[in-house]
């Protein structure tokens, strides 16, 4: 029952596949309008996670639990214009049959710890505005509304930065 936190493959991608459209289709069902559920096929979520596996931008981790992929983080540490290193988790997915197992904090505290140890002083992620269990989550690791919103078109549904500072 032990939970191992480690750098992704190619060849994880079916557990990877299968934590993330969990996700879409069951813990994003009413916080995300159908059609965009929907428009998540098993076609489009291959295409998009064999790119980031193949190709990662920054890392990503896996949780494997019994052998099972039970988490996906994607994170990156960047340099902005003046020098200063930004910190960025891009996504945290965890199987909606494995929550409340302290998998999602496990790969956010390694994200945090990795981004730190890359020199960022602080990181920030995107949430769905209507997702109040995840924004509930990040609020208990430390992270906290920064004020900005936007809505992607290709889910059509606003988002919520988040923000957590360290230094």
């Amino acid at each position: 029952m032990s939970l191992q936190v480690r750098p992704a493959t190619p060849d994880d991608l079916s557990g990877v596949l299968e934590v993330f459209l969990a996700c879409w289709r069951e813990s994003y069902r009413g916080v995300l309008p159908d059609a965009a559920i929907d428009a998540m096929t098993d076609e489009r979520a291959e295409a998009l996670w064999r790119r980031v596996l193949a190709e990662p931008v920054g890392v990503v981790l896996v949780a494997v639990r019994d052998g099972g992929i039970v988490g996906i983080t994607r994170y990156a540490a960047t340099t902005a214009d003046d020098g200063r290193i930004d910190g960025a988790v891009h996504s945290l997915y965890v199987s909606p049959r494995a929550h409340g197992g302290g998998i999602g904090g496990a790969l956010l505290a390694q994200a945090t710890a990795d981004l730190r140890d890359a020199g960022a002083e602080a990181a920030t992620l995107w949430v769905f505005a209507a997702n109040a269990p995840s924004i509930g989550f990040y609020e208990a690791k430390g992270w906290h509304p920064d004020g900005a919103t936007h809505t992607q078109p290709e889910f059509g549904e606003p988002e919520q930065r988040m923000r957590k500072e360290w230094a």
